[in-house]
């Protein structure tokens, strides 16, 4: 690998001749580990011009540095990092820089509200033997080999348009066309192109919905829910209203008066699972029209119904426009997509695409295109035919686990999903109960960050099965059980 020329400046406060100064500055980039051994140099002349020097004072200060056995010459293809040059010490992390500048003063706006991202999972989940962790893909039920062909095709010369200009505020034709085709109308939604945003996954769909239609405003959201939800209307500076779910989801006459906008998980509540029957779906449109409010409806995991067909979209009841409806293939194909849309009527997605522009344009074109050819060429409905299966499996051992060693079922879906909602026995704080697992490869999810409020119940927790094996998991509902009962 060649180190770039524009790396290298010369300090005007260094002392010495400037042979001495080059040679200096290239050996503390060594000693500091920024070039690494085998690395390839500027030549002499590109360095000389860079610095603006003549380029005999460069290669007087590489010969030097070569007899110090810094630098290595090999004949016509030039100067490299020597593989006998000194390993940069290891001095641990750099000290904190003790900055003059009042952060707490300089901020206009506060977005860090302590929590952690990504519900505290470790980045070495993987490790783990037994996780029990919500939301990660299984990279063996994944379709590896036609996603990668689908990914060249999105390269080819045909496509070469789509990935490279900037279509500024469009969005790839071909995965809209799909979605309106093929995704919605499974949900029982009939939109047109201009009724559909792509986003940046599911969190970027509810960021974006929140501004534009909650800034400042009273909203209602559920309680537990999800929790960087909550977060994203915090910073949008809305008046958070929370309505407890019962075993049906949200309760429309719980409903503050007021709200103008209620955001919801009426196919698959987060976290408890419930889904929310029709009567109820038709009694919240009701109770919205009444309030004058709006609704924005996350209909995430619908694609994981392998036990039932999944209910009706709350926007395929809608008559009256008021649905937004949030989708996502991030759960469906693999969290680091990062691929969502949003579906609403012409003028609020006019508004919503002007926001999104003013932050990325759209989402990049390759994504767009390679996630498009996946889904039209019928490899995408295989997935989740596959998945299915596999989830189903997976559940049944899962149900039969939990029975064996009695632990309570707080939720459950009713057409599938991938999760179960569970409840600890009264007194057990199952943050202290997931910290004991983890010494014992085992990953559950506390459930205290999804619920509102400063005494959070801290009972519940949520038990994962996209992302471990069928026959690893008796034997980690097992290690549950076991440190269960030893906090009880």
């Amino acid at each position: 690998m060649a180190i770039p020329v524009e790396t290298f400046h010369l300090s005007p406060s260094a002392q010495g001749t400037l042979q001495a100064r080059i040679q200096q500055m290239v050996a503390e980039g060594i000693l500091a580990g920024r070039f690494r051994r085998g690395e390839k140099l500027p030549s002499t002349r590109k360095l000389a011009r860079h610095l603006g020097v003549s380029r005999i004072t460069v290669t007087l200060a590489y010969t030097e540095l070569q007899a110090n056995d810094y630098l290595t010459s090999r004949g016509r293809s030039g100067y490299f990092v020597s593989e006998n040059a000194p390993e940069p010490p290891d001095f641990g992390a750099p000290p904190e820089r003790a900055d003059r500048v009042d952060w707490g003063a300089a901020l206009a706006q506060r977005f860090d509200d302590g929590q952690p991202l990504g519900m505290g999972k470790p980045t070495d989940w993987t490790k783990y033997r037994y996780p029990f962790i919500y939301g990660q893909a299984d990279p063996t039920l994944f379709d590896h080999a036609n996603w990668r062909l689908c990914a060249m095709q999105a390269l080819g010369a045909r496509n070469f348009d789509a990935l490279t200009q900037d279509q500024y505020d469009a969005d790839d034709p071909e995965l809209v066309s799909f979605i309106a085709r093929h995704t919605l109308p499974r949900r029982g939604i009939l939109a047109r192109p201009d009724e559909i945003l792509i986003t940046m996954g599911a969190q970027n769909a509810l960021w974006i919905a929140a501004q534009v239609l909650a800034a400042g405003r009273p909203v209602a959201v559920e309680n537990p829910c999800y929790p960087a939800l909550r977060q994203i209307l915090r910073q949008a500076g809305s008046p958070l209203r929370s309505v407890p779910v019962d075993e049906h989801g949200l309760p429309p006459e719980q409903v503050p008066a007021g709200t103008r906008v209620i955001f919801t998980t009426p196919s698959h509540q987060c976290p408890t699972s419930a889904t929310l029957p029709l009567a109820r779906r038709k009694a919240l449109l009701a109770r919205a029209a009444d309030l004058g409010a709006l609704i924005v409806e996350d209909d995430y995991e619908f694609e994981m119904s392998y036990l039932n067909p999944p209910s009706p979209a709350l926007k395929s009841l809608d008559e009256d426009g008021r649905v937004i409806y949030v989708g996502s293939f991030s759960k469906s194909l693999f969290p680091g997509l990062r691929l969502g849309y949003l579906v609403g009527s012409a003028p609020f997605i006019r508004e919503a695409r002007a926001l999104r522009a003013s932050v990325l344009r759209h989402p990049p074109g390759l994504i767009q295109r390679t996630a498009a050819q996946f889904l039209s060429l019928g490899h995408y409905d295989a997935l989740i035919r596959r998945i299915g299966k596999a989830l189903a499996a997976r559940r049944q051992v899962m149900e039969e686990a939990v029975a064996q060693h009695g632990l309570r079922v707080a939720g459950r879906g009713a057409h599938g999903g991938s999760s179960l909602w569970m409840q600890a026995p009264e007194g057990v704080d199952t943050g202290v109960l997931a910290a004991r697992l983890r010494a014992n490869s085992v990953m559950i999810e506390p459930g205290k960050a999804f619920f509102a409020g400063e005494t959070p119940p801290r009972q519940f927790y949520r038990l994962g099965y996209s992302s471990i094996p069928s026959e690893r998991i008796g034997a980690g509902v097992e290690r549950i059980a076991a440190a269960l009962e030893g906090l009880s």
